[in-house]
């Protein structure tokens, strides 16, 4: 019997895509835009560009691709594109995720030269930002925590005749 890994991200794994890609455009003070497309395997995958800047030339050493236009798929929302369902815009690759068929791992991550770095099953462990749920409990543990440091002792009152910096 053969692995046969399902072909298509998830609603819950398409929605931390997206959470990744907002969290990458206000990190890189850019927009973003996340793109899924199929490979020629059937599998899907999705890319994370940033919009080139066509007043600068294109430097050599980076990985470009075509990105939005019709009939793209596309999972971001920058308010800073004016039209990514219409307009095709040169990207700059940062990274993407593919879903693959080796055994043990369901996801490839995918360097910003194209190269595949890292594998798993979950695709929370090969995004760039902590996009997990807290588990039942953890937050309150965070906050008992935060009850158990001392307190600083409030500042002693100055001397009103003597300046302040503030």
């Amino acid at each position: 019997m053969s692995f046969v890994p399902e072909p298509t991200f998830t609603e819950h794994e398409i929605a931390l895509l997206k959470k990744t890609a907002d969290a990458l455009t206000a990190y890189l003070a850019k927009p973003v835009i996340a793109e899924i497309d199929t490979t020629e395997d059937g599998m899907e995958w999705v890319a994370f560009g940033v919009p080139l800047d066509i007043t600068d030339e294109t430097p050599d050493d980076i990985v470009t691709l075509e990105m939005g236009g019709p009939g793209a798929r596309l999972i971001s929302e920058s308010s800073d594109l004016e039209n990514p369902e219409q307009e095709v815009y040169a990207c700059e690759f940062l990274w993407g995720i593919q879903i693959t068929d080796i055994e043990n791992a369901r996801f490839v991550r995918i360097d910003f030269e194209g190269e595949e770095v890292e594998w798993g099953d979950n695709i929370e462990e090969l995004l760039p930002f902590g996009m997990r749920d807290p588990e039942p409990g953890e937050l309150l543990e965070i906050e008992e925590n935060d009850d158990d440091e001392e307190e600083d002792p409030p500042p002693a009152s100055q001397d009103p005749s003597s300046p302040a910096l503030h």
